[in-house]
């Protein structure tokens, strides 16, 4: 055992140990504290304690001397949780061989549970001359001391009182997911206490869950909570891959984040909802050459990145950040596996959607199905217990069905096709009837099932639901970049008025628009995803790249008007309907015997029907007597007999309602989204009579 003298005079030797090299971070074991950090080509690192009543005050610097399969550790006795700490990296500062070390910059531990402040900029946090002129500035050391400003890593005691929680586990093909920011969702909510609204608290409180409830969803898909650089409202710029966000804490920042982030995980498991996190290993908030210095430039740069080959001073950018994560290194891969494990282990989290998933399985060469990542994930027995969902693209490869077993995966063909059929576009009949069934094309031949699809429409980068039915173009005026930033790919129908209008038939056809698009959602096969604010009509006014709006542009308005109430009762009568009928969210595919096409005149859709560009309507026929399935409680999936019609036509459509096996056969009207209605009582046609379908408009029938 040895001493360290403190960095402030009068305090305290430390008393440390050698330590262990594993596990990795600081770990707290009730006498003292574990440190062990990672670096396979630095020369030298030192352990800086911070004052937590002034954070900008180091209190000892003590030189880490233990190696260890290329792993720095120390014990130290006596650290209590909320100990401030961090690292500094030396080794050489040679950016054109790839090195960045710099000892004069403060780093956050890469496995730090808990970060102390808020990670704004500072110049200080450069590790290169930023006061030079030159294009080459990255190339000369910045020696200022980051340590005054940089946030600190915080030392957490992992202990909580989880009582009986368990998780929902809520099969895949009985989900609703909904995507939601933890702080748009209620900071605006009138009744939730205000200092918890935007809040972790705020999410697990009784008002948000009877909310979530009474729409009808399974499972929260929280945008990024992983600790990230504040440039960002979304939080798709990480740096801390197992704390959480600190600004989203209502209870503090020097570790009470975590004991508020499990408090809501327990409150939502209660109320029966699951918590999936989106997450993104795919690149940091470092950025590029020019980025801050925060933790893996400064403590091994060649490790966590990949370098443009002969060139390693520059970032291969997969992602458009400027840096692109290198999981092909074994301990960068270690850290993402080990960060995903201490989210399900630790935080009792239930599922992941991969933030540009596509660049988690390069090489720097090439991208494949078959990775080092996909091949430890798909092992891994704790990942083997949640969700795992990909973004299947990333800014140069579009992966939409070659995720391998296991995966599921945004499905944005769904989306594209379903806009452009609803739109009124030519040719999207064929496809249409595949995403409707869930994408057996992409899904059915490599074992895995339709709830595989992660059916959307919209998401958080892009038009709500309101603004893709109302705008053509965006208006992104508000973000700072002359309207020159998001893409302007409305696939969708503004109903031939660019903006709000005071005109009534306009409007009358738009919220049908939003009702046919929730409608095919929520009763396709497949698992559908809900975008906060899309069951009520939520607006950003345009703008369709809200990722720096911390404004009323991304907030949830939960002042309702008449119109935006009926839409949300609509959805919520949507969910519970899928709930009630099995057969809407069946395990398995249907079979060629099970669904048939229907034209208009009633006759089975032939080949040439369904790839005539002329064809705008759609009717499914699905025969439930011919499925023989169970429930995953052990009943009969049910003998439904259903006729679903979508008319993306701009003209009514008489259709002839078929007869099936009976003299008299009678279809009830299940829901029709012209008037918005769930017809109780149902209104009845008798087979062999023909049904006014309205134009732009879907109707499921169910055979009494």
């Amino acid at each position: 055992m040895s001493k360290h003298t403190s960095a402030a005079s009068g305090e305290e030797a430390v008393q440390s140990k050698p330590g262990k090299p594993y596990p990795l971070g600081a770990t707290y074991d009730g006498e003292g504290v574990n440190f062990a950090l990672f670096s396979e080509n630095s020369t030298a690192a030192f352990l800086c304690l911070y004052d937590s009543a002034d954070p900008g005050r180091e209190t000892a610097r003590i030189p880490l001397k233990e190696h260890t399969d290329l792993v720095w550790h120390i014990y130290l006795e006596g650290l209590q949780p909320g100990q401030l700490y961090g690292y500094r990296v030396d080794g050489p500062y040679d950016p054109k061989a790839g090195y960045f070390f710099n000892p004069n910059k403060l780093l956050l531990d890469p496995y730090a549970r808990a970060i102390n402040a808020p990670v704004n900029h500072d110049d200080s946090w450069l590790g290169y001359d930023y006061k030079n002129p030159s294009d080459d500035r990255y190339l000369i050391m910045n020696h200022e001391d980051s340590g005054p400003t940089m946030p600190k890593s915080v030392i957490v005691d992992p202990t909580f009182d989880w009582e009986d929680d368990q998780a929902p586990a809520t099969p895949l093909h009985r989900s609703v997911i909904y995507e939601l920011h933890v702080k748009g969702f209620t900071h605006l909510h009138p009744t939730i206490d205000e200092p918890i609204r935007g809040t972790y608290a705020g999410l697990g409180s009784a008002e948000s869950i009877d909310y979530l409830k009474k729409l009808g969803i399974t499972a929260v898909e929280l945008l990024p909570v992983h600790q990230f650089t504040d440039e960002s409202y979304w939080g798709y710029n990480s740096i801390g891959f197992f704390a959480p966000q600190n600004t989203y804490s209502s209870s503090g920042m020097a570790g009470q984040q975590v004991t508020e982030f499990k408090q809501m995980v327990k409150n939502l498991h209660k109320a029966g909802l699951e918590v999936i996190l989106d997450v993104v290993y795919n690149h940091t908030g470092e950025g590029n050459q020019f980025g801050p210095m925060l933790s893996f430039q400064g403590i091994d740069n060649r490790a966590y990145y990949h370098q443009v080959g002969d060139q390693p001073e520059y970032y291969m950018d997969y992602t458009g950040t400027g840096n692109t994560l290198n999981i092909s290194h074994p301990r960068v891969l270690q850290m993402v596996m080990d960060s995903l494990r201490y989210w399900v282990t630790d935080m009792h989290i239930d599922g992941f959607r991969f933030d540009l998933a596509a660049a988690l399985i390069r090489t720097d060469e090439e991208i494949g199905r078959v990775s080092s990542f996909l091949d430890t994930v798909a092992q891994d027995p704790i990942l083997a217990q949640v969700k795992l969902i990909a973004e299947p693209w990333d800014i140069q490869s579009y992966q939409v069905g070659n995720f391998p077993v296991r995966w599921s995966e945004w499905n944005g063909k769904f989306r594209d096709a379903l806009r452009a059929f609803w739109k009124g576009d030519d040719g999207k009949a064929a496809e249409t009837a595949l995403r409707l069934l869930g994408s057996p094309d992409l899904y059915s031949t490599d074992g895995r099932a339709p709830a595989n699809s992660i059916n959307l429409i919209t998401a958080h980068d892009g038009f709500t639901l309101n603004d893709l039915v109302t705008y053509n173009d965006k208006h992104n005026e508000a973000n700072g970049e002359d309207n020159h930033d998001g893409s302007n790919d409305n696939l969708s129908w503004n109903c031939g008025v660019e903006g709000p209008t005071d005109d009534p038939e306009i409007n009358a056809l738009r919220e049908r628009q939003k009702r046919n698009f929730l409608t095919t959602m929520l009763l396709s096969q497949g698992t559908p995803m809900i975008v906060m604010g899309d069951e009520c009509g939520r607006t950003q006014h345009g703008n369709n790249n809200g990722y720096n709006q911390d404004s009323e542009i991304s907030w949830m308005d939960w002042h309702w008007n008449e119109k935006q109430q009926a839409l949300f009762d609509f959805t919520s009568q949507l969910t519970a309907l899928r709930r009630e009928m099995p057969i809407l969210s069946r395990r398995k595919f249907f079979g060629t015997e099970q669904v048939n096409y229907v034209r208009p005149d009633g006759k089975e859709m032939t080949s040439a029907d369904l790839n005539n560009p002329g064809t705008h309507c759609l009717a499914l026929f699905i025969d439930g007597m011919r499925v023989t399935e169970q429930t995953e409680d052990g009943q009969d999936i049910g003998d439904e007999q259903l006729l679903w019609i979508l008319n993306a036509f701009w003209e009514d459509i008489p259709f002839m309602l078929p007869r099936v096996g009976r003299k008299q056969s009678m279809w009830e009207v299940v829901v029709n989204t012209y008037d918005g209605q769930f017809k109780s009582p149902a209104e009845t046609i008798k087979g062999g009579h023909e049904y006014n379908v309205p134009a732009r408009s879907s109707v499921l029938l169910r055979m009494k």
